[in-house]
């Protein structure tokens, strides 16, 4: 894959940093982006529908009721994620090549099964990735998921001697903050520009 820049993203509850590299692998935005809108829960499933009472913020919901509440933070959700792209992509004044984001396993997509373990660990945290792809294959971004677990050494597999400057680095030239996720974000670009999938 060639031409364009490449953004990784290293994604939280309700926000994430996100880092863009050139085709060289340098650094030439990096960022934290919100990605729902303030006022609402950032994990509804595992916070508000899960089966923890001290994560809950108010009374008990049902099914229909935790169903409604995971809509309206999808949307928000999608509304954040799409204004947080908008001004990366306008700021960085090149155009993006790809998006990458952590891989998930699938879940189920009825709302009694998400809240029900294991599952309602993750399925807040796959609402945000599922976001982020969709957004950035909508502007026609190639859409990269990578290995959370390895990415660092995947990426420095296809670095070699380069892997320690390349994702240590840019601490040294651009200063603080440069550190774990700004690393895996990195690499995940790393892997995109060899990915021939």
């Amino acid at each position: 894959m060639s031409g364009g820049l490449r953004i990784g993203i290293a994604h939280h509850l309700g926000w994430a940093v996100a880092v863009t590299a050139d085709a060289e692998h340098r650094v030439v935005d990096r960022r934290r982006i919100e990605l729902v809108e303030p006022g609402l829960p950032v994990a509804p499933v595992h916070h508000e529908g899960g089966a923890h009472e001290l994560h809950r913020t108010g009374p008990e919901l049902d099914d229909a009721q935790l169903e409604a509440l995971v809509a309206e933070v999808r949307a928000s959700a999608q509304r954040t994620t799409m204004h947080a792209l908008d001004q990366l992509a306008s700021e960085v004044g090149t155009a993006i090549a790809s998006l990458s984001v952590a891989a998930w396993a699938p879940l189920p997509d009825d709302i009694a099964s998400q809240r029900r373990p294991p599952h309602e660990a993750k399925a807040d945290s796959v609402m945000y990735r599922a976001i982020l792809e969709a957004d950035a294959r909508g502007r026609g971004w190639r859409a990269h998921r990578f290995d959370a677990r390895t990415v660092e050494a995947d990426a420095a597999v296809h670095l070699g001697d380069r892997a320690h400057d390349v994702l240590h680095g840019p601490r040294a030239h651009l200063g603080a903050p440069w550190a774990k996720d700004h690393r895996v974000a990195l690499a995940a670009t790393v892997l995109a520009a060899h990915d021939r999938g």
